[in-house]
C-alpha cells in the first residue's frame, strides 16, 4: 500500500469525521500497521500539502496536518460512492443529478501522453469515459469537469444528448461493463479470503488493517465504476453482489478500527 493512497483513506475513513486532523506522530503510528514506514509516511505527507490536499497546522503543541477544503469536498463525495447503501448498488433515490441525459465534453486541444493520462485518471473519478482522445462523456453536468479542465488549461465545449432506446448497449460499451463486472467478481474473491484468514476474534488494530485493506481496494472502483443507475446496468449485476459485502464487513469492523484510531490519537 502506497503511502499517500493510505493516508487519503484514513483521513477520508476516519479523520474526517474525528476534526479531519492529526499530529504526524499519530499518522506515522496509523500507518505502521499497514505496513507504511515512517519516513515515507513523512514523504507522503510534504507531497500532499504541495498538491493542497493537506494543511499543516499545530495540535496541543505537536506539528500535524489537516484537510483542505478542497480536499474535505472530494473525500465527502467520495465515502458517498464507497458506502453504497441501495439495494441495486446504487443511491436509494436514484443517482443524483442525472437528468436522462449524457453530457459531452469535445477538447478543443488533445494534450500530450503524460496530460492526457493525467487528464483521464481526474475524469475517471468523475465517473467520465472517452469515447476518443478528445471526447468525454458522463451522467452530470459537473462543474468539478470544468474546474479541472481550468487547471489544465485546457477548453472544450459541452453538449447534452437525451438517451435513447441503445442506452444500455452504450453504457456497456463505453464503461466497459463486462471487464468492470469480472473486476468486481475478482475483488470479491480477494476480499473474502482476506477476511477469512483474520477470523472473528482480532484485536483493534487487526480489524483496522483488515478494514483498511478492504477499503483501500475497494476505493480503487470509484476511478472505474462511474455510479450508473440500475436500468443502465446488466441484470445481475457482480457490483451489487461486491457492495453488499464490502458494506457489511466494513460496518462490521467498524468499531474496533474506531478504537484503535482513537487511541492513537489520545496517545498521541
Amino acid at each position: 500500500m502506497h503511502a499517500r493512497s493510505a493516508l487519503f483513506d484514513l483521513y477520508g475513513d476516519h479523520l474526517r469525521a474525528r476534526g479531519a486532523r492529526a499530529p504526524v506522530a499519530a499518522l506515522v503510528r496509523l500507518l505502521a500497521p499497514l505496513g507504511v514506514h515512517p519516513p515515507a509516511v513523512r514523504t507522503a505527507v510534504s507531497r500532499m500539502v504541495r498538491q493542497a490536499w493537506l494543511e499543516p497546522v499545530r495540535i496541543d503543541g505537536q506539528p500535524g496536518y489537516a484537510l483542505s477544503a478542497r480536499a474535505r469536498r472530494r473525500l465527502d463525495d467520495a465515502a458517498a460512492r464507497i458506502y453504497r447503501t441501495g439495494a441495486d448498488g446504487t443511491d436509494p433515490d436514484g443517482v443524483p443529478g442525472w437528468d436522462r441525459h449524457w453530457h459531452l465534453g469535445i477538447l478543443h486541444e488533445v494534450p500530450n501522453a503524460r496530460r492526457r493520462d493525467q487528464l483521464a485518471s481526474q475524469l475517471a473519478f468523475l465517473g467520465w469515459a472517452p469515447l476518443s482522445d478528445g471526447a468525454w462523456v458522463g451522467l452530470r453536468n459537473d462543474a468539478e469537469v470544468d474546474q479541472i479542465l481550468e487547471v489544465e488549461g485546457i477548453t472544450a465545449d459541452r453538449f447534452r444528448a437525451p438517451v435513447d432506446d441503445g442506452a444500455i448497449e452504450f453504457a456497456r460499451r463505453v464503461w466497459k461493463l463486462d471487464e468492470l463486472g469480472a473486476s468486481y467478481d475478482a475483488w470479491l474473491i480477494e476480499a473474502k479470503a482476506l477476511v477469512d484468514a483474520a477470523g472473528d476474534d482480532t484485536t483493534d488494530e487487526q480489524a483496522f488493517a483488515v478494514r483498511s485493506e478492504l477499503v483501500h481496494e475497494w476505493r480503487k472502483f470509484l476511478f472505474l465504476d462511474p455510479g450508473l443507475p440500475a436500468e443502465l446496468l446488466p441484470a445481475g449485476w457482480a457490483g451489487t453482489r461486491a457492495a453488499a459485502y464490502f458494506d457489511f464487513h466494513a460496518e462490521r469492523l467498524g468499531p474496533a478500527a474506531g478504537r484503535f484510531v482513537d487511541d492513537c490519537l489520545t496517545t498521541h
